[in-house]
């Protein structure tokens, strides 16, 4: 049995661990992304109906993410040649071309540094785990889901915006946020600050919780 620490995840605000390993598009580490964002994502297997689906929604949705200065890259423990009869295949059947590459993980090397298996959904298959990782190499958001339920892509791309959003601007962004709408101001720190919010015409519903627009980019 696998112990503990084998299967340890890394938090949020974590430098995201590097590794070196093949991919269906050759070798590459985790710092070869350095300056770029990265939706770095695993699936359970190659050749599986919810993966397929995801990885067409991955690659129809590969020019959204490119915009946002944000690579993609796939992962399961399959082997390369798997992946790259999987991505050719997925191609001749639904036109639909993958151009991110997809890491081989056959030992589970990378796998284990992100926590990736859940031994109660599969003690050999990597779960649908999503990580956001910033130009910086910096962890900044893990989304799980189990072996049954495809990701919703036009979601990642939102958390990506809400966290590009709230660096450049140094604002939060609301429930349900999208692109355009209007962010949430700074909580304030003191009372002096508390009270002067209220008279700078941001949209409060109290001192604590104040509304802005951001300027037209």
């Amino acid at each position: 049995m696998e112990s503990e620490e084998e299967f340890k995840m890394p938090l949020l605000g974590d430098e995201a661990p590097d590794f070196e390993a093949q991919t269906s598009q050759g070798k590459l580490r985790l710092s070869d992304f350095k300056g770029s964002w990265l939706v770095m994502f695993s699936h359970p297997g190659d050749f599986t109906p919810v993966c397929t689906t995801e990885f067409m929604a991955f690659a129809e949705l590969a020019g959204e993410f490119k915009k946002r200065n944000c690579e993609l890259l796939g992962l399961s423990v399959d082997s390369a040649p798997s992946h790259i009869a999987w991505v050719r295949n997925i191609e001749e059947k639904t036109g639909v071309k993958i151009p991110f590459p997809i890491i081989a993980d056959g030992n589970k090397e990378v796998a284990k540094k992100y926590g990736m298996i859940h031994p109660g959904q599969s003690a050999t298959e990597t779960i649908r785990a999503t990580f956001i990782i910033d130009a910086d190499g910096i962890l900044r958001l893990i989304l799980y889901y189990p072996l049954t339920t495809g990701r919703n892509m036009q979601e990642i791309l939102r958390c990506i915006d809400a966290l590009q959003t709230a660096d450049k601007h140094h604002v939060a962004t609301p429930a349900n946020w999208k692109k355009g709408e209007k962010v949430i101001v700074p909580f304030p720190l003191d009372q002096e600050s508390a009270e002067a919010r209220l008279k700078e015409g941001y949209e409060c519903i109290d001192w604590y919780l104040c509304k802005k627009e951001l300027k037209k980019e």
